[in-house]
């Protein structure tokens, strides 16, 4: 009887303990402190079927995390996909057709649904039919807003894309935090129409939001490593503004932008190759930060994994002004026997942004 009695209390007691056990779990610095997580361009995962468990890996550490971490948002740099439209394939550089690469990234994000927004900003591949020749996307029809209901109540804003198709491409949510207030995030359609920019200028001037702290979203807009912003591409969609830009008629002039995220670019080679960083003061003279996480070449190159997993843990700290920036890999964390890799520690890797 004694040892009914013991396995019993094992059974309810010890193994849901066990459970609840996750491998280099993450924590937040300080305690009254929220996150968002940084996802990095993860077409390099969506385009090899090999690969595709590693982007679902990345959003089921999230979910697994949104209580830990206080996890307010995720954000997606874009290029959810290769190939837009297209069923030839090219063996030297993927082995999946477009609707299987949307169908993977919808698999993955569907991990969050109904759990925590997330926000993305597509990319250059996500239109025409291989490399943005035209504004045509499937966007719209795998990332609906009806999927996912954390977007109701804080989604403010949007504007159609460039079929009039009404559309998260172009979109603002609004987020509010104790010590923080009220922060509006804005992400934007790959190298934004005019409307597009004036939209959310009149949006982050606007009577409501003139005093929420903005960050912008956008695929493209610095070059790796050497935080250059982009001046010129070679795409043919049209019309079109690249970083340089974007930053005189929307970031510049707005008083309240205080954050740019981009995508895009990046080389194979070192991981300082894959990312950058740069600190403007706009008009209103305060500082803007512009970060780019482009992880798709990190997991072995072109033709690698698609990016070992790596993502950024923001957190923004109770002072209302401090984000802490970490970049850490849960394909590494989840084994004990890899989890002294799972930790990216070098001064591009491991930063502080001071929000003025």
């Amino acid at each position: 009887m004694k040892t009914h009695l013991l396995f019993l209390y094992f059974i309810l007691f010890c193994v849901p303990l066990c459970a609840q056990h996750r491998a280099d779990r993450q924590s937040l610095t300080d305690e009254k402190s929220f996150s968002m997580i940084l996802l990095g361009d993860p077409q390099g995962y969506t385009k090899y079927d090999i690969n595709q468990p590693l982007f679902e890996l990345c959003t089921a550490w999230i979910a697994d995390n949104i209580d830990q971490l206080k996890i307010k948002a995720v954000l997606c740099t874009g290029d959810l996909v290769e190939q837009n439209e297209n069923i030839v394939l090219n063996r030297n550089m993927l082995n999946q057709t477009s609707k299987e690469m949307w169908e993977s990234a919808s698999r993955s994000l569907a991990r969050l649904d109904n759990k925590v927004p997330y926000i993305i900003s597509a990319g250059n591949h996500e239109y025409g039919y291989q490399k943005s020749e035209n504004g045509m996307t499937h966007f719209p029809e795998y990332i609906t807003f009806e999927r996912n209901s954390t977007w109701r109540d804080i989604c403010v804003s949007s504007i159609p894309n460039r079929n009039g198709v009404v559309s998260l491409e172009n979109a603002a949510f609004e987020f509010d935090d104790p010590n923080w207030g009220k922060l509006l995030v804005i992400t934007s359609e790959f190298a934004p129409r005019d409307e597009v920019l004036d939209w959310a200028k009149n949006l982050v001037s606007s009577d409501k939001y003139k005093n929420h702290k903005v960050v912008f979203m956008t695929h493209s807009f610095l070059r790796e490593k050497t935080a250059e912003r982009i001046k010129e591409e070679g795409y043919k969609i049209s019309p079109r503004n690249w970083g340089e830009a974007i930053w005189g008629k929307l970031i510049e002039p707005s008083s309240n932008i205080l954050l740019v995220i981009c995508g895009h670019t990046g080389t194979p080679g070192e991981f300082e190759q894959s990312v950058a960083y740069r600190v403007d003061k706009n008009s209103a003279g305060r500082q803007v930060h512009q970060m780019m996480f482009n992880v798709q070449v990190l997991g072995g190159g072109w033709e690698g994994n698609g990016g070992d997993g790596w993502l950024r843990i923001l957190e923004f700290m109770p002072d209302g002004k401090t984000i802490k920036v970490r970049t850490y890999s849960p394909l590494f964390g989840i084994s004990p026997s890899t989890k002294h890799l799972a930790h990216r520690t070098g001064d591009f890797d491991q930063f502080d942004m001071v929000i003025e």
